[in-house]
């Protein structure tokens, strides 16, 4: 079943002063979403959701991934990925389409990452929050790139909908200051390469 696009969006949000203070190199985040209709609305419990996932989760990913760079081409830094189901779906629906290497790895290749994606999935009506968390795609323990993205869509989902979205950032959250995980492992006398000491 060829994936159904009723519209795509990309969201662009430039930061040139947060906290009082002047951001010395302005950051960016970038957000491309995809209203599709679910694939499983209105067939009950589907057992088997692989040819759907299959089929469309490299379409998607290509087109979220190609929308992505063509804002921020070869600087990103930060990405992640997210998506709402609407009510007459379920939580699976929304997730099947992400949490698949048929979607994720179409942005993970294109930006040579080497982390895994950051995610949120939903259930919620017309205009509920998507949410977007970001993590430096080469570095996991690095806080200065862990962000969010937010933002809704009025009319979407609609109850045989789903939203699926890929993020990203240019450079790290604006005036970050909060150090990275390494230095706290260090400082409390932990092994940075074993954290949880097993």
């Amino acid at each position: 079943m060829p994936v159904e696009i009723r519209r795509t969006l990309t969201i662009t949000q430039t930061t040139l002063r947060e906290g009082w203070k002047n951001v010395p190199i302005p950051t960016q985040l970038v957000a491309a979403l995809a209203i599709i209709r679910n694939p499983w609305f209105g067939r009950g419990h589907v057992e088997d959701l692989g040819p759907e996932i299959r089929e469309q989760g490299p379409e998607l990913g290509k087109l979220l991934t190609e929308m992505i760079l063509n804002v921020t081409g070869d600087r990103l830094e930060g990405y992640g990925k997210a998506s709402i189901v609407g009510m007459g779906g379920e939580i699976e629906h929304a997730q099947a389409l992400t949490h698949t290497l048929w979607f994720g790895n179409q942005f993970r290749d294109a930006v040579s990452a080497k982390t895994y994606l950051a995610f949120t999935n939903t259930r919620g009506a017309a205009g509920t929050s998507l949410m977007i968390p970001l993590m430096d795609k080469d570095d996991g323990g690095r806080r200065s790139h862990y962000q969010t993205i937010h933002t809704c869509v009025p009319d979407a989902p609609a109850e045989d909908e789903i939203i699926v979205a890929l993020g990203a950032s240019v450079g790290g959250h604006p005036n970050h200051r909060i150090g990275d995980r390494y230095t706290d492992l260090r400082e409390m006398g932990h092994d940075v390469d074993n954290p949880a000491g097993v």
